[in-house]
């Protein structure tokens, strides 16, 4: 168990020391990048040692199994921000915005007017991403790039909703940069702030084109665990 805290701490401050740099190097303020340390799939006892390295903001795909693990944590770790980065269900959305800081998958306008239901009931809503299907890949989730800026109209006029910034999750077999730049370039006009994207294997990459949040999780975590 020894080994494994250690390995966690030591890779979750590689991690960090690898932001920092990048943050230099692209002539950025120190601390300017929040890193989201992706937690999907590994457990309570997996998280615990990174939380215990001071970690505070996480990453989780599903809404049922982040229910499982964190309301635990939270109880010994109440200052974590939690991320939903996976698909959202419209029938999930009142435990999501219970549950979650952040939600950076919002992608279609049904899911947008439940989320506008629930902040009309009286919740607190997150905060939100659009996600950009950067690809236009036809399995994967997000608004295509060209339809980005009237989602964003009807969200922010139409709905109200608490848009921050875009996600993006790049093809696997392209140049990341690319669609990094796409991705900036589309907030940028839109006047939104945040930018989540990149991920272990092109973080680097993301900080240099503008990210504000990337998210990381093996080479935090390790090898995620068979499903």
């Amino acid at each position: 168990m020894t080994q494994d805290i250690s390995t966690s701490s030591e890779r979750l401050a590689l991690v960090r020391q690898a932001i920092t740099a990048t943050e230099k190097e692209a002539g950025r303020a120190d601390g300017e990048v929040t890193l989201v340390a992706v937690s999907k799939t590994f457990s309570a006892d997996d998280i615990r040692p990174v939380l215990e390295a001071g970690q505070r903001v996480f990453g989780e795909n599903r809404v049922q199994e982040a229910h499982g693990k964190w309301p635990g944590l939270r109880e010994n770790f109440s200052d974590v921000e939690l991320h939903l980065i996976g698909p959202l269900q419209s029938n999930k959305v009142g435990e999501a915005v219970s549950l979650f800081d952040v939600i950076e998958t919002l992608d279609r306008e049904k899911l947008a007017r439940a989320l506008a239901v629930e902040r009309d009931k009286g919740q607190t809503l997150p905060d939100l991403f659009v996600q950009v299907n950067t690809g236009a890949e036809p399995q994967k989730a997000g608004v295509l790039p060209e339809e980005v800026d009237a989602f964003v109209q009807l969200c922010r006029e139409d709905l109200s909703l608490p848009l921050v910034g875009l996600m993006c999750i790049p093809p696997v077999d392209e140049e990341p940069a690319l669609h990094f730049a796409l991705l900036e370039k589309i907030a940028r006009r839109n006047n939104l702030p945040s930018l989540s994207m990149g991920m272990s294997g092109d973080f680097e990459t993301a900080i240099e084109f503008g990210a504000s949040h990337v998210r990381v999780g093996s080479a935090i975590f390790g090898s995620r665990p068979a499903p």
